[in-house]
């Protein structure tokens, strides 16, 4: 296996590390109300655990590379393809979510007099950003798909090794609507759909196209 496959199943495994890590550090308090809403968007962990799942889809998104050099082809070209897409749609969102809702909760905090629940509501529900999010998520989901498909179908790697990474991505969107046990279960789910890929890239050989060689015609021999 190649140098940079190794770097991209290594970015692959990061990812699910940190997809973990999300739901986990996560602050899970009751955000329809001040208190709670307060309590976990003003704190360093909510920063944290956002800052986390940003980084995951960059390398997950970076580690389907070696998924394409071991696997080449058009199926797997569209799942990287794909994914890149939809982690580049969610991003801005999450990056509202982490860095916006956190300076207005410390703000809120330190005394300022504004309608939080109504600021955090008008944030979240933005016409715009509340699609771009969910079509994202949704292109994320197909990505995963392909993904497992690509692998179900290489002959390379163990057909089984990209289904949990593709089934984490596709309840990526309806985890959200899910309480904080579930939801990190989902952060578990897809650690190890993440760290299965990722080994099965490790082990594998790069695929090559089959080579035949055609043998040479014997010289006539002299009569």
């Amino acid at each position: 296996m190649t140098r940079s496959n190794k770097l991209g199943a290594a970015a692959l495994a990061a990812a699910g590390v940190l997809f973990l890590l999300y739901p986990a550090v996560r602050p899970w308090h009751d955000e329809a109300t001040v208190d709670g809403a307060v309590a976990s968007m003003a704190s360093g962990a909510w920063v944290a655990s956002h800052a986390f799942a940003m980084l995951g889809f960059v390398l997950a998104a970076l580690g389907l590379l070696a998924l394409r050099d071991t696997v080449p082809g058009p199926l797997t070209t569209a799942a990287v393809v794909t994914t890149w897409i939809g982690a580049g749609l969610v991003l801005p969102y999450y990056g509202a979510e982490d860095f916006g809702l956190h300076s207005l909760a410390r703000r809120y905090a330190d005394g300022e007099s504004f309608d939080l629940l109504a600021t955090v509501d008008a944030v979240r529900n933005q016409p715009v950003a509340i699609t771009m999010f969910g079509v994202g998520l949704l292109v994320l989901a197909l990505g995963g798909v392909l993904a497992a498909l690509a692998v179900r179908r290489s002959g390379v790697l163990p057909r089984s090794s990209g289904v949990l990474f593709g089934l984490g991505l596709v309840l990526f969107l309806p985890q959200f609507f899910t309480p904080a046990p579930i939801r990190i279960a989902h952060g578990v789910l897809l650690a190890a759909g993440c760290g299965w890929l990722a080994f099965a890239l490790w082990r594998a050989r790069t695929a090559s196209p089959v080579r035949v060689t055609e043998r040479a015609a014997p010289l006539p021999r002299d009569r």
